[in-house]
């Protein structure tokens, strides 16, 4: 009898133990799954056309148009675009956005690769430029800000650099040669604006542009000293043109330094750009300006004296190839003290994106130019 009852408490015990694990089981999966939504990892019931977006890798079969790239197979599966949360119908980018020979572009798919870009920037802006690094960046060897959080990053990955018995999933540090920072309208409008609006004021221009006009901030970009040439930049505005075109993009614009924080010392550029390259109101949307407690007048010598052709040259050859495209600059410049550089705001709209460039990137057509000295830039 005694034994009897005692096998039935065990086993009352047990159920009562099995019962408590699957609440407080059920209890985590529930506070998992709002933490979930309420950080975008996944989509509520009733948006069940969204794709679930992982952090990690999902396996899929080698595609036949990269497979021909140098070491492709060292890279694991198919990784998903950490801020493809925010792309709604339009789906992570393509993946390469371009190529040439060893070199891919495509936007970065894991923290790593994202660390792998900042550790560039670094590389580029504090120690070989001017830039003044806080002490969390300098110990950690690595330029960061909020907005790398949830913005896309376009890596520059030089495949001949990867070891042929690399095995790791994710790109060496050693084989990002260039990166690019992207952040489209809904990405910025879901998590607090824009990069430039800490310099420009371009809250007027967005709002009037109307609610059918969609922007992308380019910034943060940056080259390897090994790779500035003509080849590598047209191969990345051929991504960036691909990137567009995926989004459904109109307009382009932000910040693009000239080196040195003494506006008089850069006359000559800074006047060449006020006169020749602003943009202009039209249709009823404003020039953009700099924001008026950091406005730096660019008009510092008067038209007649502002000779083009040395003005031109004296730019840096980054904003001389947006200018070649098409682009306009905005009213005013502001000095960046930390980055040493005097900033100036690029106006980009694609549809003014020139027959040149648009023949040149539309198509594909990634010609062997001979190399030229690029340029680097801290926004």
């Amino acid at each position: 009898m005694l034994k009897q009852l005692a096998v039935k408490g065990l086993r009352r015990g047990f159920v009562a133990v099995k019962a408590f694990s699957r609440r407080a089981l059920a209890r985590r999966h529930a506070r998992l799954q709002r933490r979930s939504v309420a950080h975008g990892l996944v989509r509520t019931a009733h948006a069940s056309k969204a794709r679930r977006v992982f952090w990690g890798f999902e396996p899929r079969r080698m595609s036949k148009s990269t497979s021909h790239i140098p070491n492709r197979s060292k890279l694991g599966g198919k990784r998903i675009n950490r801020a493809a949360r925010f792309s709604g119908k339009y789906g992570p980018p393509p993946r390469p956005l371009a190529r040439r020979k060893s070199l891919e572009v495509r936007v970065a798919e894991t923290e790593a690769e994202i660390r792998a870009a900042q550790r560039l920037r670094y590389e580029v802006f504090y120690e070989e430029m001017s830039a003044q690094a806080s002490p969390r960046m300098a110990a950690e060897r690595r330029d960061f800000d909020d907005f790398d959080a949830f913005a896309d990053h376009l890596l520059v990955i030089d495949h001949s650099r990867i070891p042929d018995d690399y095995a790791g999933r994710d790109v060496p540090e050693y084989a990002v040669v260039g990166t690019y920072r992207l952040m489209r309208q809904e990405v910025a409008e879901a998590r607090g604006g824009f990069y430039t609006a800490s310099e420009f004021d371009i809250e007027p221009w967005v709002k009037a542009a109307g609610p059918g006009t969609r922007f992308l901030e380019l910034g943060r970009s940056c080259v390897h000293i090994d790779h500035r040439s003509r080849p590598t930049l047209e191969l990345m505005w051929h991504a960036i043109v691909s990137y567009l075109v995926h989004y459904d993009l109109d307009v382009m614009f932000g910040c693009a330094s000239l080196e040195g924080t003494d506006p008089d010392k850069l006359a000559l550029p800074l006047s060449f750009l006020h006169h020749f390259c602003r943009s202009e109101d039209a249709d009823g949307i404003p020039t953009v300006k700099a924001r008026k407690e950091l406005f730096v007048d660019m008009n510092r010598l008067p038209e007649e004296e502002v000779d083009a052709r040395k003005g031109l040259r004296a730019l840096p050859p980054l904003i001389k190839g947006y200018l070649r495209a098409g682009a306009k600059i905005g009213d005013g410049a502001v000095v960046d003290e930390q980055f040493g550089t005097t900033d100036v705001l690029i106006v980009f709209p694609a549809s003014q994106l020139s027959d040149r460039y648009r023949g040149k990137f539309g198509k594909g057509n990634m010609k062997d130019d001979k190399p030229t000295q690029a340029d680097d830039t801290s926004a």
